[in-house]
């Protein structure tokens, strides 16, 4: 009779409930590391302690960074002093530029005024009605009109020259503030990195830094470890026929062997374990053997574990009720 009704039992087990023992509690490891290099000169948790979301977990030494934004600025103040003296020659060399050009239209006029007068003369001496001295006087005036043409016009060019060049010269100045501008961000950016603040709420894990260590940037100094956690559980793929999600799941934690949690399937994995590691088998070989696949299904717990000391890494048994 016993024998009987352990078989009954397995038999209901076995096509209502799916249960495995390679199942683990998963969960977010954060890793914190530097973006700046330097020494550690405040260091400000340690090992297992609870942190908050932007709390401050350790400081590297800010002076270096400090100096460079100092000097960063003093270049920045040094261009924008520059511009100013551009923009004081652009607008002087603008002004000479707009009376060079008057200039030039007043010397226009008197030219035209001594070629008509010169042309008039010419014709009255020719038929004697002037005398030579009235003509080379005419004649005289038109060379002088022609000679202040020429040095308006050419002055003209000459100004119009500088005043392009004091405008190229304001526009490289300008693209150096641009450049410096940048620049001190980026000091002032590496300036905040030497505050390194806690990316989530959770506990300090795997502590790797001292205070006075120097640090490099992008070396990994301690790990931040949230409370929420969950269950990957690998099961067969003949387990996995009446599997999906939203089955309710009972997990037994081998820490805690007298309590059970109640759980739920939340999702199961489009590709096997061994399909999305690292190396994938390759199957197409003369020698195969065929082996069961193993799927990853992640299980949620439903009721509050906090209470519990549930972290990543610990052995879980799931039973999942399939029917």
């Amino acid at each position: 009779v016993l024998l009987i009704m352990l078989g009954f039992y397995a038999a209901i087990m076995s096509t209502h409930y799916q249960s495995t023992d390679d199942a683990f509690v998963e969960g977010r490891i954060i890793s914190v590391a530097p973006r700046v290099a330097g020494p550690v000169v405040n260091l400000l948790v340690d090992d297992n302690q609870p942190v908050k979301k932007g709390d401050l977990l350790l400081e590297i030494d800010p002076n270096d960074y400090q100096v460079k934004l100092d000097q960063a600025e003093a270049k920045l103040a040094e261009a924008k002093a520059r511009l100013n003296v551009s923009n004081h020659d652009v607008s002087k060399n603008t002004s000479d530029m707009h009376q060079a050009s008057d200039d030039r239209v007043s010397a226009m006029s008197k030219l035209d005024f001594a070629q008509k007068d010169y042309k008039r003369y010419n014709d009255m001496y020719k038929t004697g009605v002037v005398s030579k001295q009235d003509y080379d006087r005419s004649s005289k005036d038109l060379d002088v009109s022609k000679a202040n043409y020429q040095s308006a016009s050419n002055r003209t060019k000459a100004m119009k020259s500088e005043l392009d060049s004091s405008i190229a010269k304001t526009q490289t100045v300008q693209a150096e503030i641009q450049r410096l501008e940048a620049e001190v961000e980026q000091a002032k950016l590496n300036l905040s990195y030497t505050k390194i603040y806690a990316p989530s709420d959770g506990l300090i894990a795997s502590r790797s830094v001292e205070q006075g260590n120097y640090v490099q940037t992008g070396q990994p100094l301690l790990a931040v470890v949230p409370r929420r956690v969950w269950v990957v559980a690998n099961f067969k793929e003949g387990q996995l026929t009446h599997m999906h999600p939203g089955q309710r799941v009972w997990v037994k934690v081998d820490t805690y062997p007298n309590k059970k949690f109640k759980a739920h399937v939340d999702s199961i994995q489009r590709a096997t374990g061994a399909k999305s590691s690292l190396f994938p088998p390759e199957n197409a070989v003369g020698s195969y053997v065929k082996i069961v696949q193993r799927v990853p299904v992640k299980i949620v717990f439903d009721e509050d574990y906090s209470k519990f000391n549930i972290v990543p890494g610990m052995s879980v048994v799931p039973t999942v009720k399939i029917k």
